[in-house]
């Protein structure tokens, strides 16, 4: 999903943000200055399956509130552990209790902070939750069902924004519930700082990648980090819900840059930036570049009809009859065909009349979630093997990006639908026949 931003007083205001669960970013934006408004997809490519509504979708913009609801650590007190539910009475008083055995805790108050804007993240439905996100499939389903158990907190985390510039945001693990409060229970990872402060992760952790190089044509993908409560940076666990914390990273920060991926254990965030985003195309943009592409005729090799992408204001339902579709290993571009079937090898692979190597065969979507591109390049390549269409940097770049995935694994992925990418790249330069006349 995007989050993207608005210093001005507000509500806010839609922006590029895409939630594909565990495999795949959401898109979050930072306040700033240059915030501009985002259109409203309406499918799964640039929308939650079952649509953009209230505090559920796949985007968000983050504006500066009428009034300031940032917190900060004030006191901290020792307690006895039984005691510890009348000590969080008052729902006024944000505070963090860390249970360190059956008979003592640790609670630590937060004071009000004028000078930061509070937003919160998790599956809650609650009222103090600002974004609320579900766990998702690969390729677009959400996890629906009794039999479907999410591993997002109901409160996963919080973000912490300046209300002046540069509107700096920060990270923390866990958000703060109905009552005002976070508990972390006498299992939880926990300990003392040097300064003799308390700390913690929480269950499943949250885990912040920041790109090398920003999110620009020259990004390279970082290194997974996990965010503790107080927002210092660890290493990561030996495996995602591990007791024992892993080592201080003391060059780095909480702070999200534009590009940041934040992994809630089944949801994937992209935060950002206003600057970043108005190097990103915009949706008239892609809208152009289709009817480009459509305009160049392209046409089957073998049938000799043309194609043309589809307008995004169909909606994504079945293909239709000028779809193109790709063989995804050699990225020749047909029209659709019953023909070069190899069922001993699938119900999905086919030969390529042209080449004859036998792979995939999917028809192709332009991605039309904008925040997910790097750059305004033509539509040149396409993931293998859901077939969504960006450009070269921008495919290459999310098949380069390892998403965390279960309690150690991670798996690059399609950022618009959250397949699982296949193959030796992950994706494929799609290869179009001009016209003939």
């Amino acid at each position: 999903m995007v989050l993207e931003g608005n210093p001005e007083v507000g509500s806010p205001r839609t922006s590029d943000l895409q939630h594909r669960g565990n495999k795949g970013p959401c898109v979050l934006s930072s306040p700033g200055e240059d915030a501009q408004p985002g259109e409203e997809p309406i499918n799964y490519n640039g929308c939650l399956a079952s649509g953009d509504k209230g505090r559920r979708r796949s985007r968000l913009a983050l504006s500066r509130r009428p009034h300031a609801n940032g917190v900060k650590p004030d006191v901290m007190h020792h307690i006895s552990t039984p005691l510890v539910s009348k000590a969080l009475s008052n729902r006024g008083q944000h505070s963090i209790s860390y249970t360190l055995s059956r008979s003592h805790s640790v609670i630590v108050e937060y004071t009000h902070d004028s000078d930061t804007d509070m937003f919160q993240i998790g599956r809650s439905t609650e009222n103090m939750i600002d974004f609320v996100v579900t766990d998702t499939s690969p390729g677009g389903g959400a996890a629906e069902g009794p039999s479907a158990q999410s591993t997002i907190s109901r409160y996963a985390c919080r973000i912490l924004c300046d209300r002046r510039p540069p509107y700096t945001a920060r990270i923390y693990a866990a958000g703060f519930d109905a009552s005002s409060n976070i508990f972390l229970g006498e299992r939880a990872a926990k300990w003392r700082t040097p300064d003799g402060l308390m700390d913690g992760l929480t269950t499943n952790g949250v885990l912040v990648m920041h790109p090398a190089g920003g999110f620009s044509e020259d990004s390279a993908p970082g290194v997974w980090r996990e965010i503790s409560v107080c927002g210092n940076v660890y290493t990561l666990r030996d495996s995602r819900s591990a007791q024992q914390r892993g080592k201080l990273v003391e060059n780095e920060s909480n702070v999200l840059q534009d590009g940041s991926l934040i992994d809630l254990c089944g949801a994937t965030l992209l935060w950002r930036t206003p600057a970043g985003l108005l190097r990103a195309p915009t949706l008239k943009q892609l809208e152009a570049q289709r009817q480009e592409a459509n305009a160049a005729r392209p046409q089957c090799p073998v049938g000799l009809s043309t194609l043309a992408f589809p307008s995004p204001a169909r909606g994504r339902t079945a293909p239709d009859k000028q779809q193109p579709w790709v063989y995804v290993r050699c990225g020749h571009v047909h029209g659709y065909h019953g023909w070069g079937c190899r069922r001993e090898r699938g119900p999905q692979e086919r030969e390529c009349p042209l080449c004859r190597l036998v792979g995939p065969y999917v028809p192709l979507w332009l991605g039309q979630e904008a925040g997910l591109c790097l750059d305004p390049g033509p539509p040149s390549h396409a993931f293998a093997p859901c077939g969504h269409v960006c450009s070269e940097k921008t495919a290459r770049y999310w098949a380069q990006t390892p998403l965390p995935h279960g309690t150690h694994a991670f798996h690059a992925a399609c950022p618009f639908c959250g397949a699982w990418l296949t193959g030796e790249h992950g994706c494929v330069r799609l290869i179009f026949q001009g016209p003939l006349d």
